[in-house]
């Protein structure tokens, strides 16, 4: 990519009350970058989903720095082994996180991306936008009738403290931590926690960089903004992110979440989700 070097802007905000969980990591020479929504343990007993985001993202850069051009799943497994391993986590009472990865290779002249669980990326080419997700917790979620009880409950006005919402929130949870990483089960999602094998299961795919102008990789606090708020289509999102850079547009969508504090227009878990969108430029499409 002579002439042509990746530029990476990035925005980060914390749903609020807490720092947030969520993490955008870049190695040394911007050619990779990850991005994790961590996911907190039931207890405060054992470490916080921020706290394994970061350190499984530092590990994934050290996998790929040592050896750049294994395919991101053996990656991702190699880099959830040795966290698992250093610090003793165990299936079912680890932290967890979602994790995306893009890799720019220069010397083949190609991206590859990697998402597992609900961290999309998204793409603009020539001919529109791709949008690579793992749509498998969403599936999940979809099917349980507490999802249906949470929205009805909220669009009467019972609101996120009400005891009610806090109930059918557990118990979504709970329909979620039967499913996660359990081999041979056809409702299993896949996530980073203490089961290496998940890195397995990551949707993975590469395009020449030379069919792509932009990318964006973004926690699912970031994609409400288009999915489900609509704030913006994906052609107006990319040129927010251009015009009032990441930053903005995640504080923008934050904004919106707290003109909504009771989830009546947008039922959701929580009044405002962490939000992290990393936006990698690649320069004029040949």
């Amino acid at each position: 990519m002579k002439g042509n070097p990746v530029q990476i802007a990035t925005g980060e905000l914390s749903g609020g009350g807490r720092p947030s969980e969520d993490r955008i990591l870049v190695n040394a020479d911007s050619t990779l970058v990850v991005v994790l929504d961590g996911v907190s343990t039931l207890t405060d007993d054992t470490p916080r989903g921020g706290w394994y985001a970061q350190t499984l993202g530092e590990e994934v850069i050290s996998v790929h720095d040592r050896a750049q051009h294994l395919d991101l799943r053996i990656t991702l497994h190699e880099a959830l082994t040795t966290v698992a391993g250093e610090h003793g986590l165990v299936p079912g009472a680890s932290p967890a996180a979602t994790v995306a990865i893009v890799r720019h290779r220069p010397h083949d002249h190609m991206v590859d991306a990697l998402v597992l669980c609900d961290t999309p990326v998204v793409v603009e080419q020539r001919d529109g936008f791709e949008v690579l997700r793992d749509e498998r917790l969403e599936t999940l979620v979809r099917l349980s009738p507490a999802r249906d009880v949470m929205f009805e409950q909220l669009r009467a006005g019972c609101g996120f403290t009400a005891p009610e919402h806090r109930r059918v929130v557990q118990q979504l949870r709970d329909h979620q931590i039967q499913h996660i990483n359990q081999v041979g089960d056809p409702l299993a999602y896949w996530v980073a926690e203490a089961t290496p094998a998940a890195a397995r299961h990551a949707v993975v795919r590469s395009w020449p960089v030379s069919d792509i102008k932009r990318m964006w990789v973004m926690t699912d606090g970031a994609l409400a903004g288009v999915e489900p708020y609509g704030l913006w289509s994906w052609d107006a999102f990319a040129d927010a992110c251009t015009a009032i850079g990441p930053q903005q547009v995640v504080e923008t969508i934050h904004s919106y979440e707290h003109d909504d504090p009771s989830g009546i227009k947008h039922p959701r878990y929580k009044v405002s989700d962490d939000k992290a969108l990393a936006c990698i430029g690649f320069g004029p499409m040949a």
